[in-house]
């Protein structure tokens, strides 16, 4: 077989496997993307719709097993494996309550946050799409077998506000729409869901929760492969778990010399809880993100840190009444086939004007003049508003669509620390608030890595957040939560090490000629495929990459 006939039979079949496939199953991820076909249907949760992707996903395995060896045809294989993984072996879909209500809320979510069509338009999908979502819910009561107590208590945790979400935030993005038959037939459908979601909740707490004795943790081979099929990183744990704490060592003494630069009369506590101050009114948050997104612009540009394919800022806006509940800052970019809503959106939340002064300023402590910067920096520049920009230029079908967390997540935390190393600021305060971020995926790293594989206790897990990550018990409690259903969060430091091991690299191989803005954009132009596939591409060898 020619380069050229392997190249076309990879790409006729990763055709095959994404509109064939991929797509009609994943509906709420087609709409995301672009792909507007199945913009009234809902991914189908049953036991024999499990089964066939299952059957499905081996027979592309099989086929591209087949291929010779090519970054997209590996790309491809190592996803589809990834997808195996999850349905055989994770089997979420028996373990995680919050997988199926918070699903359905997402599938809602892709029809109403931009206008890639009319309002009614939209409407019309999204009621094709209620019509379904009671069945989901109970199809999670056939299928949820002995879910870890954790899941279950943070399914029930989930499940007021996304009741409310159906209740007040969904109707809000159609208040556009004076079809008053559509309408009805709206209301009718999201009442259904609504009294679906609330008989959901009803059976969490008084069914499943008195069940829910099973293991959150993946053991050691599990968290391998899911390591290696969604991130290709195939270092031994025991490596890995080096590699974490020497970057966990090395910013907590970073840290210690930031705060003694201050004032060495203070602990770092004290001194962050001075930075906490310096905030902005809450009527002049949006302002102050807008001019700070548009300096760091200004100053990327002027600096020749990474091209920027456009000068269009995002819209800088209050994130939409039906978002508030899940986020507090987003980047809400297109995906790479949508045609028609181009704008891209920097949502940041706002505190509630019904909020009582006390809560308002508590609210308000969070979004301190460093957490503004670090927040734009990691959402728009030189972040993922960047990063999707340079989407478009991807080689691929399969690299616009196919992403690994190391390359996204690690791209927005290395630009956190890059940006402070190429001198967007000297102000040490600010740097103390970046460490501690960087301190806090330090944590995520090692607390995930050690859980799961039966070496940390949960409790352990909040304490390691507290002690070695200099994150408060609040904070230390909700990222270990978070851990115990994303295992592998350690991505945002593991891939910021990757990248900056392969920078090292790429200078050495480039000498004088090493440029950083063309080591930046040579790495966007990839896709967010990754690491490894990266480097080679980079570097034109199989050098590891930690």
């Amino acid at each position: 077989m020619t380069l050229f006939a392997s190249l076309a039979g990879a790409q006729a079949l990763s055709d095959r496997y994404f509109d064939e496939y991929y797509f009609p199953t994943n509906p709420t991820a087609a709409t995301y993307t672009g792909i507007h076909k199945y913009d009234g249907e809902l991914e189908d949760y049953s036991k024999a719709a499990v089964a066939r992707e299952v059957a499905t996903l081996k027979q592309f395995e099989a086929q591209f097993a087949k291929l010779p060896p090519d970054p997209d045809r590996d790309l491809m294989l190592s996803s589809i494996r990834a997808a195996l993984l999850e349905l055989e072996e994770v089997r979420s879909w028996e373990r995680n309550p919050d997988m199926y209500s918070s699903s359905i809320t997402s599938s809602a979510f892709t029809l109403m946050s931009r206008t890639f069509v009319p309002s009614e338009t939209r409407l019309r999908s999204l009621i094709s799409r209620e019509r379904k979502m009671p069945q989901v819910l109970a199809e999670a009561r056939a299928n949820l077998k002995n879910p870890p107590h954790i899941y279950t208590e943070i399914a029930m945790e989930q499940l007021p506000g996304l009741v409310r979400f159906f209740q007040n935030d969904v109707p809000l993005a159609f208040t556009a729409v004076k079809d008053q038959k559509l309408l009805g037939e709206f209301k009718s459908t999201n009442q259904a869901v609504i009294s679906a979601l609330q008989s959901y909740e009803v059976f969490l707490k008084d069914d499943l929760l008195a069940r829910s004795n099973g293991d959150f943790r993946l053991g050691a081979d599990k968290f391998s492969k899911k390591l290696l099929y969604e991130e290709m990183v195939d270092l031994p744990l025991d490596r890995l778990l080096q590699i974490g704490y020497a970057d966990l060592r090395a910013n907590q003494e970073k840290f210690k010399q930031v705060a003694a630069s201050i004032d060495r009369s203070k602990t770092p506590r004290q001194i962050l809880t001075e930075l906490e101050k310096q905030h902005p009114p809450a009527d002049k948050l949006l302002e102050a993100y807008r001019t700070v997104v548009a300096q760091l612009r200004d100053y990327i540009s002027a600096h020749k840190i990474v091209t920027i394919p456009s000068q269009t800022l995002p819209i800088v806006e209050e994130t939409p009444p039906f978002a508030r509940a899940l986020t507090f800052a987003s980047m809400d970019t297109p995906g790479p086939y949508e045609m028609v809503a181009k704008e891209a959106f920097f949502n940041i939340t706002l505190p509630e004007k019904s909020w009582s002064r006390e809560r308002q300023d508590e609210f308000m402590r969070g979004e301190h003049r460093g957490a503004i910067l670090t927040t734009a920096i990691h959402e728009a520049y030189p972040g993922h508003y960047v990063q999707f920009q340079w989407l478009h230029q991807a080689p691929s079908r399969v690299r616009k669509l196919i992403s690994a967390n190391t390359f996204v997540e690690g791209w927005a935390h290395y630009c956190e620390q890059m940006m402070f190393d190429e001198g967007y600021t000297a102000d040490p305060l600010l740097r103390l608030g970046q460490l501690q971020d960087a301190l806090m995926r330090d944590a995520r790293y090692i607390v995930g890595l050690q859980m799961h594989t039966g070496k940390m206790t949960y409790e352990q897990g909040i304490d390691f957040f507290v002690n070695e990550g200099y994150q408060t018990r609040e904070t230390g409690t909700r990222e270990t939560r978070r851990g115990t259903a994303d295992p592998i969060y350690m991505y945002y430091t593991l891939g910021k090490l990757e990248i900056l091991k392969l920078r090292e690299d790429y200078r050495k191989m480039r000498g004088a000629q090493f440029s950083l803005q063309e080591f930046h954009d040579r790495l966007l132009s990839q896709g967010y495929p990754p690491l490894k596939i990266v480097r080679k591409t980079m570097l034109g060898n199989d050098s590891p990459p930690l």
